[in-house]
């Protein structure tokens, strides 16, 4: 018997006669371009299915007003998000306008020992990251109907200044480039936010059922994380 069938039959199991299906926890990384709706796909998507756990990200920078810690972002003063780099507890990390953000390697640890699927959102660098290091994830490229839509959405924010928004245009043709890396292609048209929704619920149902689905697995070790001066610089993502 080969490895991936045994896999396979260790988690068919049977309860009072019939066959159970038993499948180990699906992790979604939801990525893609600026403007694409993550926030709001994962938002909706856990109102609906609270088995999932949301990785919350950490940062170097402070608390702006209401934002709350363990809930908004993991923060973390400078020294302590280096001590934590340096042992390896990020998946991946960047420096964003000369502060860290990373994804904390303890918040799918403690997910996964607890047998729960796990949801994160990371931009399209990051995602090529975590490929290398967190094997066994399914990742979902998030779109919206047109290029004119991600900037217009952008532009109804008004958080960008009219530079800013020039360059996240220009980022898109990259980040669309990046697509064959992926599994899934989930497009966020314009008032169509359920149905974008219910698209990723069928993936995570496709996911359950895939037979030779290999369970998540973080392969990267505890000590050693690259230092501090080599997370890359980049802008932060308007999801």
């Amino acid at each position: 018997m080969v490895e991936s069938e045994a896999v396979a039959l260790a988690h068919l199991g049977v309860q009072g006669g019939h066959f159970c299906w038993c499948p180990p926890p699906v992790v979604l990384v939801l990525s893609g371009p600026s403007g694409a709706g993550k926030d709001a796909i994962i938002k909706q998507f856990l109102r609906e299915d609270p088995s999932f756990h949301f990785v919350v990200t950490a940062t170097s920078r402070a608390p702006r007003p209401g934002e709350v810690d363990g809930v908004d972002y993991h923060f973390l003063a400078p020294d302590e998000f280096e001590r934590l780099l340096a042992q390896g507890q990020f998946l991946e990390h960047a420096v964003v306008y000369g502060q860290h953000k990373g994804v904390p390697r303890w918040e799918l640890e403690r997910a996964l020992a607890a047998g729960r699927n796990v949801i994160m959102r990371v931009d399209v660098q990051g995602a090529r990251t975590l490929r290398r290091v967190l094997e066994g994830a399914v990742y979902v490229f998030v779109l919206a109907e047109s290029r004119e839509e991600l900037m217009c959405r952008l532009e109804e924010r008004g958080s960008d200044q009219e530079e800013a928004l020039a360059r996240r245009s220009a980022e898109v043709g990259a980040e669309l480039e990046a697509l064959p890396e992926f599994d899934y292609l989930l497009l966020n048209r314009r008032g169509e936010l359920s149905e974008a929704v219910r698209r990723l619920h069928c993936i995570v149902e496709a996911e359950r059922c895939r037979i030779n689905r290999p369970a998540p697995r973080i392969c990267l070790p505890e000590q050693g994380g690259e230092p501090a001066s080599a997370a890359p610089e980049r802008e932060e993502a308007q999801q």
